[in-house]
C-alpha cells in the first residue's frame, strides 16, 4: 500500500542525538494542526522514534476483460514494516517522516500457497511469478504547517467513538519499463488506489498511548502485472483486500511469518531512520530483477 509516499534526505534530531522522541500533542484532539498530525502519526506508526510497527493485509486479485466475465486470478497477502522519525522545523513546527518497506505475495487461488509459477488463463502460458518486494517505501516529512502555510488536515469522519477516512489516489506517470517516447506512443502507467481506514477515537486520541489500532480496506485498479506477459491485451486488474495495523511482528499470522523468514528475511525490520534512497515500486523492482538476469 504505497501510493501515499515520497522520499526525503532529512535526518532527524532524535537520530542525531541517539535519543527517543515522544510527541506530546495528542491531547489537543483534532481541533489543532498539532493534534491532527499527532493522530496521523499514531495511526501510521508509533509516537516513539524508531519503534517498528507492522501492517498486514490479505485479499484477492481479479482480471477484467471487456465482454468477458471477471476471473479470480490469485490471492494476495502482504505486510508493511515501518518506523517514524521526528523532524523539527523552525517555521513549520515539529513533524515526522515515515520509513518503511513492504512485500506482497501472490498465492494460489484455491490453496493459498505462495506461487512460483502460474498458468495464465488468458494466454494459456505458464509464467514465473515475481512477487512485490519494495524497499524502501517512504513518506516525506509532515509538519503542522504545510509548505503553502495552511494547517495540516486530517479529513476524518467521526460518529460517536468511531472514526473513518476514505482516500482515492490516482496514479499516472511514465512506466519504468517503457522507453523515451511514452508521451507520443503511450505506455504510461495508469492506476488508482482506494483506501478506507477506521478505528476508535478514544484509542486514536489517547495521549498516554504509544500507537493506535486501525483497520484498513484497499482496492487497486491497475494494468496487467508485467510478469503475466499480457503485452497490450485489453483489460485490467483490480485488487480487493483488507487488513489492520498489527503492531509487533509476533502479531503477523504465523504462516505468513514463515513466508517472510524463508523468502524475505530483510522485511523482518524497517529501514533505518536516516534512509534516503529513492522509493521502490513493483514496476521498478520487476525491472531490477529482469536486468539482473541479463
Amino acid at each position: 500500500m504505497k501510493s501515499l509516499i515520497g522520499n526525503c534526505a532529512l535526518l532527524t534530531v532524535a537520530l542525531l542525538l541517539g535519543g527517543v522522541a515522544h510527541a506530546d500533542t495528542a491531547a489537543a484532539g483534532l481541533d489543532s494542526a498539532e493534534g491532527r498530525l499527532a493522530a496521523y502519526r499514531r495511526m501510521q506508526c508509533s509516537m516513539t522514534d524508531g519503534k517498528e510497527s507492522f501492517f498486514w493485509w490479505t485479499g484477492t486479485a481479479y482480471g477484467h476483460v471487456p465482454g468477458q466475465p471477471d476471473l479470480r486470478l490469485f490471492r494476495v497477502e502482504g505486510i508493511n514494516v515501518r518506523r517514524c522519525a521526528s523532524v523539527p522545523h523552525a517555521e513549520r513546527g515539529d513533524g515526522f517522516r515515515l520509513i518503511s518497506r513492504e512485500i506482497l505475495v501472490y498465492q494460489d487461488i484455491e490453496t493459498g500457497e505462495m506461487l512460483r509459477n502460474w498458468e495464465n488463463p488468458y494466454t494459456g502460458e505458464t509464467v514465473e511469478v515475481i512477487h512485490v518486494a519494495n524497499d524502501p517505501v517512504n513518506q516525506p516529512p509532515q509538519h503542522p504547517l504545510r509548505r503553502d502555510g495552511s494547517e495540516y488536515p486530517l479529513p476524518l469522519v467521526t460518529q460517536g467513538n468511531d472514526w473513518w477516512w476514505s482516500a482515492a489516489v490516482p496514479l499516472f506517470y511514465p512506466n519504468p519499463l517503457g522507453g523515451d517516447y511514452q508521451k507520443y506512443v503511450g505506455g504510461t502507467y495508469h492506476a488508482t488506489e482506494m483506501f478506507n481506514f477506521k478505528g476508535k477515537l478514544d484509542d486514536l486520541l489517547d495521549a498516554d498511548s504509544d500507537s493506535a489500532t486501525l483497520f484498513v480496506g484497499w482496492v487497486r485498479l491497475a494494468q496487467w502485472l508485467p510478469w503475466m506477459e499480457m503485452g497490450s491485451r485489453a483489460g485490467k486488474m483490480y485488487f480487493h483486500a483488507g487488513g489492520k495495523k498489527v503492531g509487533d511482528y509476533e502479531n503477523v499470522p504465523a504462516d505468513f511469518r514463515t513466508v517472510i523468514e524463508e523468502h524475505f528475511p530483510l522485511y523482518r525490520h524497517a529501514p533505518p531512520m536516516d534512509d534516503n534512497r529513492p522509493n521502490e515500486t513493483s514496476w521498478t523492482y520487476f525491472k531490477k530483477v529482469m536486468e539482473s538476469r541479463k
